[in-house]
């Protein structure tokens, strides 16, 4: 299969879906197209947490703030996947949890995109030009839109080929990620855990990267210092409240019953958190 990933929108992964099913009859399946537009870490977060539970397959992903610009189109062999996307970082996270410990399981291309079987629309117009002509000896048709023009032919050739035989295509040359993305870490002594927002998912769940063992015995917590309670679920506590729990991806979460809780914590992506135990009133 060949899963995408993009911040696009509707409609333009129709136009990526109609180049891969020209080139190949792939099962295409998709991860999601409303990821924060141009928000490459968080894109890179979800990817991490989701991708792995796919069996093999060609993961197409797009979040591309830099497209038509110098950055790389990359193809990268990840165990027994590969990822197709823009060297910006966003495969980074996904690839190392796919790759695990095994170096020997990691291969990095970077496509020429010169050498790439241009895109043509079907059933076109006598006379209209077509992408090559577009394109000129320069590049893809398009400088905007390299998810139709580079990456889904990319992912299509690649999804063709036996992975052992990926560094014979004659438009991927070896090369090493550019940009580096390492999704960062709380810090955590004595009994407090300073980190930050990762994300906020469609609930309004506001998802911290402390790890969720920090809530380990804790009845209660203090949240940038307000209390909240700890519980296993949503439904620990009434309908329209806050308190704090441990999401599916093992990180604390600060959630509402029923509710958002970034807006009842007054949270955003990229805000820090603070936890510490809770302060009895008292004291």
């Amino acid at each position: 299969m060949i899963t995408l990933a993009s911040d696009f929108g509707t409609p333009y992964p129709a136009a990526m879906k109609g180049v891969l099913l020209q080139r190949t009859d792939a099962r295409l399946v998709d991860v999601a197209h409303d990821f924060p537009r141009q928000d490459v870490r968080a894109a890179a977060f979800w990817l991490r947490e989701v991708l792995p539970y796919f069996p093999p397959a060609t993961h197409l992903v797009v979040i591309d703030p830099g497209v038509g610009t110098d950055r790389d189109a990359l193809v990268v062999r990840a165990g027994e996947g590969t990822l197709v996307g823009p060297d910006n970082g966003v495969l980074l996270p996904a690839t190392r949890r796919l790759v695990g410990n095994d170096e020997d399981r990691l291969e990095v291309y970077a496509v020429d995109e010169r050498r790439l079987e241009p895109v043509e629309p079907t059933g076109k117009s006598a006379g209209a030009p077509s992408a090559t002509a577009l394109a000129g000896d320069d590049g893809p048709a398009s400088a905007t839109f390299h998810g139709r023009d580079v990456f889904a032919p990319a992912a299509a050739a690649v999804h063709e080929t036996d992975l052992g035989a990926l560094g014979d295509l004659e438009w991927l040359s070896p090369t090493d990620f550019d940009v580096d993305l390492v999704l960062p870490t709380a810090d955590l002594a004595d009994g407090r855990a300073i980190g930050e927002v990762l994300v906020v998912d469609g609930f309004g769940n506001a998802i911290t990267n402390v790890p969720g063992s920090y809530l380990d015995g804790r009845e209660r917590i203090a949240a940038n210092g307000e209390n909240v309670p700890v519980g296993e679920t949503f439904a620990a506590v009434p309908v329209g409240e806050r308190l704090a729990t441990v999401g599916s991806h093992g990180y604390v979460e600060l959630d509402v019953n029923r509710g958002r809780g970034d807006e009842a914590f007054g949270l955003a992506t990229g805000d820090q958190v603070v936890l510490e135990p809770a302060v009895d009133a008292d004291d």
